[in-house]
């Protein structure tokens, strides 16, 4: 759920992240202090006995004189002079202690990829190349329903209650769909049941989500060319226009 790299990405940072990051923060603005004082002092931080602010803080340093050895490289689809690049050698100051801290937090996020690949089920979306991803902020889950923050977030992990995930749980023993007896699993439901295709299902569930942004759009246009109304004018017989 803190993983940045995800399909769903959530307004949560993990405290264990939090903690390294201040703990290196701390250590190198004792290192590029001023003060002849805490020059001569050697500095040691406690961190417990699983990790060490001094290593993965020199991890960082090396990872970024690396990065600027290899160059500026691309990353995605954009071509490589979309970004620009920050070079170790030509920065100082809170410049460097950023991009340290920034190793630290892309180290820690590939930690929790590297988690996900090795789980079958809900490391699921880590094979999603086509898939846009999605950033949910604060306000958009306060303004949200909690069944369908609910169904967003299980939806990704595969940990919506389908059969097959049911009889995995203890729940039912037949996970097989009630429509074409396949395994009904939640890509099963959304998208792959023949049965509930050649019944138009997909297509009505689509064609509702048209129909609510035509009335948007049909409201929208009310609004912004109101409709004239014009008085009818009626002749008596025998008589003249009133």
């Amino acid at each position: 759920m803190y993983c940045q790299k995800a399909k769903q990405k959530l307004p949560m940072k993990s405290i264990l992240e939090e903690y390294k990051c201040g703990k290196a923060t701390l250590l190198t603005m004792l290192e590029e202090s001023d003060d002849p004082v805490v020059k001569t002092v050697q500095l040691s931080l406690k961190t417990g006995r699983k990790w060490k602010v001094t290593e993965a803080v020199d991890e960082g340093k090396e990872c970024l004189k690396m990065k600027e050895v290899i160059g500026h490289t691309q990353t995605d689809r954009r071509g490589p002079e979309s970004t620009t690049a920050k070079w170790w050698s030509k920065t100082e100051g809170k410049e460097k202690r950023d991009m340290i801290i920034n190793e630290i937090r892309n180290k820690e996020d590939s930690a929790r990829v590297l988690k996900a690949v090795q789980q079958p089920q809900q490391g699921q979306w880590t094979n999603w190349d086509s898939a846009i991803k999605r950033s949910l902020t604060w306000n958009d889950i306060w303004h949200m329903a909690p069944l369908r923050i609910s169904f967003l977030i299980r939806s990704v992990y595969d940990l919506l209650p389908s059969n097959a995930n049911l009889v995995q749980w203890g729940k039912k023993d037949n996970p097989t769909c009630p429509l074409c007896q396949g395994r009904q699993t939640t890509e099963h439901v959304l998208s792959s049941c023949k049965e509930a295709l050649s019944q138009g299902r997909y297509s009505w569930r689509h064609n509702r989500v048209f129909q609510e942004l035509a009335s948007v759009i049909r409201t929208a246009e009310g609004k912004i060319h109101p409709s004239s109304t014009s008085s009818t004018v009626f002749t008596t017989e025998g008589g003249v226009k009133k």
